[in-house]
């Protein structure tokens, strides 16, 4: 199974890099200044978003929308975690990953993608900075210095295009601004780990301004080998650094240009696959399992290279907003590893395999041109055209146990062209009635082709090459009822659609393609403010269908292959909330929750399950040997999502302030493959953290004391479909200590 590595860490004099990073964040100490948070408030604060492409009260959009900021944000962020710190702390968000910090794969509704090949489309769409990520490397990069996170949920397909019909994830950075201001925070905890991260408005005169921020990350190795055999004796570290730098240009008010430029650099561990995980008949963890132990006899190693700039510029004429975004990024992984592994209690290894997985020559390019009309009367509108080009090549090794020459492998190149022409409307009938709508033209092609190295025997059944065209047109409308100045209902209907997919040849299987899917949602919610503003409600209802949906079968007793089908359709259908209460002036709570059903309705299609023996298959067999999927839910949709966060504000005399902050997430059981089985079935996880902090100097200095996963709950959160039940576990417990300045 080509792509996995996991890792041990590469000696790097990390305490030098965090010190470097944060030295950044103080460039222009001395001249520093910001206005303190207050400790107390009496009302909730209105939150802006631009989930459609324009600020907005969040009341006011008809969608369903969440969003994470300011010190929730940091809360979640502060222990070293990656991207998937955010699953579940938003309702239907799930994120996961067979490649560690790397390849994160994002879920909405239940509607996501677990293929993992290097190639992989996925249906939630990530906007960093107004930049599509399209490749799911790139959807990994770290989240730092970000004024917000924000989730749309169902499809996207007007203003963002294809390979949206589940959502969007969209992150918008902090910008310049002359305002001299800037941060610092590390924390220390655990394994070793040290999150440092700094920000700063350098001090730049007339019409420029500029920012920087960088975070370094760490982690020691902590996991044993206890195997005695090959290279690697400890893994699970891991080293990631990243840095954004930007440029303002604002000669006035009609024109402004900003300028970015990022960097990442990863080495480190992404998934340790553990065999022999789950015991036999049941989901439960083995015997005599331990998270810090592991059997493995091969080498694991990963490395990142990350790279990109954009230049976003505007242009005001009175009512019209004309915008360019100009976009390259370009991403290098490699990634190695061990996937036959065990357990110390078993030590037994039924097979040899280690592999690797590379992209080479990465490059995306994307521009976007756009004009916004936003007159004093009822109508506005926006329209715009995009373009977007990406090639790569995937390289696809398998080596001997201990080797550093590899076997054999494969080469996989692919390009994607992709043309969209789109509009958008709002309209107010009346001052409580208003109306949105908009349609988008999508032109998508791609070629990919394979080729054999070292001999290696490729399936070529249905060929090694293939092309795709798509055409689709996407469309969207929405009504907006304000039933009193605080309370608005709405109604959404919206499409989006997905590329065809293609996975290469490899040399258990086939190459396969699908046609495009497509998506049609309905959604009807309410927004309100309530109680003298001390609440806040958004909820909604929602159903969608999806046509010739795109599968992944992985593994199982069709051998280590990787390959795509289509469901005849998906129904999915469920309900949402999002809840903020100040019952009073020093306690802010927050709860979301959501249920979806996503369940795959063909009564034909039928996938390879696990080999002989090694699982509790729950599926009937099908006419052709395979199992009938008909009716399962979707792979890794939780059903059940509830997230809960509380802060408790004591003040002091002297106008300081001790407080103490929890934040809990749980989703329910869920599938990881296509078919179900009892062993394969992911027990319901429950994560909660714990901090406790003092803030000082009028709101400029932080200390804190943290824990994370304090219940230290621990469980299989996903698989591989080899002969040995192999699979990973989330975090276990990790606590810290953290200090932040504000200047």
């Amino acid at each position: 199974m080509t792509r996995i590595a996991h890792q041990r860490r590469l000696a790097r004099p990390v305490l030098r890099e965090a010190a470097a990073a944060v030295s950044l964040a103080v460039l222009a100490w001395p001249a520093f200044a910001q206005e303190a948070p207050k400790a107390e408030k009496s009302q909730l604060e209105t939150v802006t978003i631009t989930a459609e492409r324009r600020v907005e009260n969040i009341k006011d959009v008809p969608n369903s929308v969440s969003t994470i900021s300011g010190e929730k944000l940091d809360v979640l962020n502060s222990s070293g975690q990656d991207i998937r710190f955010l699953s579940g702390r938003v309702p239907s968000l799930n994120i996961e990953s067979s490649f560690g910090r790397a390849f994160p794969r994002f879920y909405i509704r239940g509607y996501g993608n677990t293929d993992f090949r290097l190639n992989a489309s996925q249906p939630v769409s990530l906007i960093y900075d107004d930049v599509v990520q399209e490749n799911p490397i790139l959807k990994g990069f770290p989240a730092f210095d970000l004024r917000a996170v924000e989730v749309a949920a169902g499809p996207q397909g007007t203003l963002y295009g294809r390979n949206t019909p589940a959502g969007v994830v969209k992150f918008e950075s902090v910008k310049p601004s002359q305002k001299q201001e800037g941060y610092v925070s590390l924390s220390y905890g655990r394994y070793g780990t040290i999150n440092a991260e700094g920000a700063a408005n350098l001090p730049l005169s007339g019409d420029w301004a500029a920012r920087i921020s960088a975070q370094v990350q760490h982690r020691d190795d902590w996991v044993d080998n206890t195997s005695g055999q090959g290279p690697t004796g400890k893994t699970e570290g891991y080293d990631d650094r990243a840095i954004r730098a930007q440029v303002l240009y604002q000669p006035h008010k009609q024109f402004s240009a900003l300028f970015n430029v990022h960097n990442r650099e990863l080495e480190g561990s992404p998934r340790l696959f553990r065999g022999d995980i789950i015991k036999k008949g049941t989901n439960d963890l083995v015997d005599g399992f331990s998270p810090d132990k592991v059997s493995i006899n091969g080498r694991n190693e990963q490395k990142l290279h990350a790279t990109g700039a954009n230049a976003r510029l505007q242009w005001s004429f009175n009512d019209v907003v004309l915008h360019s975004i100009t976009a390259i990024e370009t991403v290098q992984p490699f990634s190695r590893g061990d996937v036959d592994g065990s357990t110390p209690a078993n030590t037994n290894i039924p097979f040899q395999s280690e592999t690797s997985d590379a992209l080479h020559d990465h490059r995306q390019l994307t521009q976007e041109f756009r004009v916004e009309y936003n007159p004093a009367g009822p109508l506005r509108y926006q329209a715009g055209l995009f373009y977007f080009n990406e090639k790569y090549e995937i390289e696809s090794r398998n080596y001997a146990s201990g080797s550093d020459e590899y076997v054999n492998g494969s080469a996989t190149r692919q390009k994607n062209h992709a043309y969209a022409l789109f509009g958008s409307v709002n309209y107010d009938v009346t001052q409580d009635f208003k109306l949105r709508g908009g349609v988008r033209l999508t032109r998508d092609s791609k070629s990919l082709s394979t080729v054999s190295e070292k001999g290696l025997t490729l399936n070529d059944s249905f060929g090694l090459s293939a092309n795709t065209k798509d055409s689709k047109w996407n469309w969207d409308a929405s009504a907006l009822y304000a039933l009193t100045k605080d309370t608005n209902v709405y109604t959404r209907v919206a499409t989006g659609f997905r590329a065809s997919a293609v996975l290469p040849a490899s040399e258990f299987a086939p190459l396969s393609r699908t046609n495009p899917e497509n998506t049609t949602s309905v959604e009807v919610g309410v927004k309100s403010d309530f109680w003298d503003r001390r609440a806040r409600l958004s909820a909604d209802v929602f159903r969608y269908q999806t046509k010739d949906l795109q599968l992944t079968e992985v593994g199982g007793a069709a051998g280590n292959s990787n390959s795509v089908k289509a469901a005849r359709k998906v129904i999915g259908e469920g309900v949402e909330f999002n809840l903020e209460l100040l019952p009073i002036d020093s306690l802010f709570i927050t709860m979301g929750g959501s249920y979806n059903k996503a369940t795959i309705r063909d009564n034909k299609l039928e996938v390879s399950g696990c080999g002989a023996g090694v699982c509790t298959v729950l599926d009937p067999v099908g006419p052709n040997g395979g199992y009938l999927i008909n009716g399962n839910q979707l792979p890794q949709a939780p059903k059940w999502v509830y997230n809960l966060t509380a802060r408790y504000s004591i003040p002091t005399a002297a106008g300081n302030e001790f407080y103490l902050y929890t934040d809990w997430a749980y989703r329910s059981k869920v599938n990881f493959f296509l078919y179900e089985s009892t062993e394969f079935t992911g027990k319901a996880l429950t994560e909660g953290g714990l901090r406790g902090g003092y803030i000082w100097a009028n709101g400029k200095y932080e200390a804190a004391l943290f824990v994370r996963n304090i219940t230290n709950q621990i469980r299989v959160t996903g698989a591989i479909d080899f002969n040995n039940r192999t699979g990973f576990i989330n975090d276990p417990r990790t606590y810290g200590v953290q200090f932040k300045a504000i200047f």
